[in-house]
């Protein structure tokens, strides 16, 4: 079992990579309830939610309680190894913000707060 309070005392980009599961999940459930899209088409559709831009963009609109606020200040100072292709160096790092984010309402189990944001996320980028 995932212990959320130890990683809560050190790095915490392991809730990035559970956050990252987690929304792309979402996203990927919420593309494939669209009906009529071709298989090629759900892959453009889910990845317009998932590139780092747009998990950025999101992270700077949400609407934070002061706790979720500072789990993304921590997410976004930690220092992954890797940087992603096609986004800068800022909208990566508030990329990972977001999914640490993600992962620590997952871990936490506040399901309907982590569905809020969730929602709201992809709402988001839709009106972008």
């Amino acid at each position: 079992m995932i212990n959320l309070d130890e990683i809560l005392k050190t790095n915490l980009l392991p809730l990035a990579f559970i956050g990252d599961s987690v929304h792309t999940l979402f996203v990927r459930e919420t593309v494939l309830s669209k009906p009529n899209l071709k298989l090629e088409n759900y892959h453009l559709t889910a990845s317009k939610y998932c590139k780092a831009s747009a998990q950025s963009k999101v992270l700077s609109l949400l609407v934070l309680t002061d706790e979720e606020k500072e789990i993304v200040r921590r997410g976004r100072n930690a220092k992954p190894k890797h940087h992603a292709k096609n986004a800068s160096t800022a909208d990566y790092s508030h990329a990972t913000a977001f999914e640490v984010l993600i992962g620590y309402l997952y871990l936490k189990n506040d399901q309907e707060r982590l569905n809020e944001i969730l929602k709201s996320s992809m709402e988001i980028i839709d009106k972008l």
